[in-house]
């Protein structure tokens, strides 16, 4: 087995963190399906899959190097929200949170000297920059929209502007 036990367990609790997270989007664009904005709810059925890939990618890394793949019991997500503007949040909220988490799991590798999980774990943290930067960016969009403004931001998500925002972003810094 090339990973301690400790990392191994924590990597294994951050697979569930991921599977929340994939629950928790698809709970969000379900909201906005609902209430018939299906740019915004198309935009969260992406981010779920994506959660779902990283949890695979982690999952699929314990694999490799000999650990043992133990998956944590997922809590259920919110499902009712006050506004757009809320589920949005809420989104920037769990970003931020899982950028702490893999924060965590890097301080662990290079505590560790565990050079293999320290490179796997740089592709989740330069990921997680796109991921709040990106959050940061449509919570903004829908706070200068206001809820009656919806359809603006449609709009926006429908002509690729916030993968193109953060893109520019990324190549700026």
């Amino acid at each position: 087995m090339l990973i301690e036990k400790p990392l191994n367990d924590a990597i294994n609790e951050q697979i569930g963190h991921e599977f929340g997270a994939m629950l928790q989007y698809v709970a969000i664009a379900a909201y906005f399906d609902a209430e018939a904005l299906p740019r915004l709810a198309q935009h969260f059925y992406r981010q779920a899959d994506e959660e779902r890939a990283h949890a695979m990618r982690l999952l699929h890394y314990l694999v490799e190097v000999g650990g043992a793949v133990a998956i944590p019991a997922i809590p259920a997500g919110q499902s009712d929200f006050a506004s757009a503007e809320a589920a949005v949040q809420l989104s920037l909220d769990q970003e931020l949170k899982v950028t702490r988490q893999i924060n965590a799991l890097m301080d662990m590798a290079i505590a560790g000297n565990d050079h293999a999980a320290r490179t796997m774990l740089e592709w989740f943290v330069t990921e997680q920059v796109e991921e709040v930067s990106s959050m940061e960016t449509l919570l903004r969009t829908i706070q200068r929209a206001g809820e009656s403004g919806l359809l603006f931001v449609e709009q926006f998500l429908a002509s690729g502007q916030l993968a193109q925002e953060v893109e520019g972003g990324a190549e700026a810094g």
